[in-house]
C-alpha cells in the first residue's frame, strides 16, 4: 500500500478537504515518531514524502474601491463589518465578538479582547488562542463615521452590547453570512472574493504604509513573522513603487557626488548623474551613472 502511495498524489487534488487531510497526516506522523521515541513500535510508517504539506494558492485581494462597493451594496447593518474586515484586517470571529466596550469611536480604537466560536451549533465567547490575539487596533479615519452611524442604529446597548446583531437578533453565523456576500459581491460585479479574503487585503495595505513586520505582527494578532508574512501581497505597480524610490535615492546619491578638480563639465558622450542618456545606447534610465569615474566609463571585470 505504502508503495501504491508513493506512485502519485495520494491526495485527490480536486477535495475540498485536501488541507484537512495533509494536516491529519502530519499530526499522525508526529503520533507515530512518538510511539517510536517511546518503543512502541519499531519505525515510522507514515513516510510519505510531504504527505503533511500542501500548496495553497495564493488568495486574492480586493481594492479600496472593490471593498468600498460591496459594503454599499451590503445590507445597511453590515457595511461596517465590511469595512472594519478590510481596513483593520479582523477576523470573522473577531468581529462577531465584538461588544460595545471593544469600540472607542471616539479614540478610534478597537480593543480586541475575545473571539466568537461555534460549539454544537452555539456561539461560544473566549478568549484569543495567543496573547499577540489580545490587540489595539486603530480604526481608519475616514470610516469612522460609518462605525459611529453603525453603533447608534444596530449595536445593542449597553457595554456588553453586541455590536454586530443579524436582523432578528441573532449573532451572525459565517453560513447565513455568505448568502448575503455572495449576493453583495455580484452586486458590485466582484467575482471570486471570500470574506476572509477582506483581512489578506487590509495586511496589504497596512504594509504598504512602510510599517515594519513587527507592527504589522501587533495589528494583525500574529506571534510569529511567518504569520504576518503570509499575509503581505506585492502587485506590480508597488514594485514599481519600491524601484522608483530606490531610483530616487540613487539619483541623490550621484548628484551629491563629488566631481574631480579640474573637471570642467561632463565628458563627451556622457551626461551628467541623475539623466537618462549614455554612450550609443539612446535614453536609459542611469544604467551608465556607475560607471562614471573622472570622466571615463570603468570596465566592469565582474557582472
Amino acid at each position: 500500500m505504502q508503495t501504491e502511495l508513493r506512485q502519485g498524489d495520494w491526495r485527490d487534488p480536486d477535495a475540498a478537504n485536501v488541507t484537512t487531510v495533509a494536516k491529519a497526516y502530519s499530526l499522525l506522523r508526529t503520533i507515530m515518531g512518538t510511539a517510536v521515541e517511546d518503543g512502541l513500535i519499531r519505525r515510522n510508517p507514515c513516510q510519505i514524502k510531504n504527505g503533511g504539506t500542501v500548496n495553497t494558492p495564493e488568495r486574492p485581494t480586493a481594492t479600496v474601491s472593490d471593498v468600498f462597493a460591496i459594503a454599499d451594496a451590503s445590507q445597511p447593518r453590515y457595511r461596517a463589518l465590511v469595512l472594519l474586515g478590510a481596513f483593520c484586517a479582523l477576523r470573522w470571529g473577531e468581529l462577531v465578538a465584538l461588544r460595545r466596550r471593544d469600540v472607542d469611536v471616539e479614540a478610534g480604537m478597537i480593543r480586541r479582547r475575545s473571539v466568537s466560536e461555534l460549539n454544537s451549533g452555539k456561539h461560544l465567547y473566549k478568549a484569543p488562542k495567543s496573547e499577540a490575539g489580545k490587540r489595539s487596533v486603530a480604526i481608519p479615519r475616514s470610516i469612522l463615521p460609518v462605525v459611529f452611524t453603525h453603533m447608534e442604529q444596530f449595536a445593542e446597548p449597553g457595554a456588553d452590547g453586541r455590536v454586530f446583531v443579524g436582523a432578528k437578533g441573532a449573532t451572525p453565523r459565517r453560513n447565513h453570512f455568505n448568502g448575503l456576500w455572495h449576493r453583495a459581491c455580484k452586486e458590485a460585479g466582484i467575482e471570486g472574493l471570500r470574506f476572509h479574503d477582506l483581512r489578506h487585503t487590509g495586511n496589504t495595505l497596512a504594509s504598504q504604509t512602510n510599517a515594519s513586520t513587527r507592527e504589522l505582527m501587533t495589528r494583525l494578532g500574529h506571534s510569529s513573522t511567518r504569520a504576518a508574512l503570509i499575509y503581505q501581497h506585492t502587485s506590480e505597480s508597488r514594485e514599481r513603487e519600491i524601484a522608483d524610490g530606490v531610483d530616487a535615492v540613487i539619483v541623490d546619491a550621484l548628484k551629491r557626488r563629488r566631481r574631480p578638480k579640474g573637471h570642467a563639465g561632463a565628458t563627451k558622450g556622457w551626461e551628467t548623474p541623475g539623466t537618462t542618456e549614455g554612450p550609443g545606447r539612446g535614453k536609459q534610465p542611469l544604467t551608465w551613472a556607475f560607471g562614471i569615474q573622472s570622466g571615463r566609463r570603468e570596465s566592469n571585470p565582474r557582472s
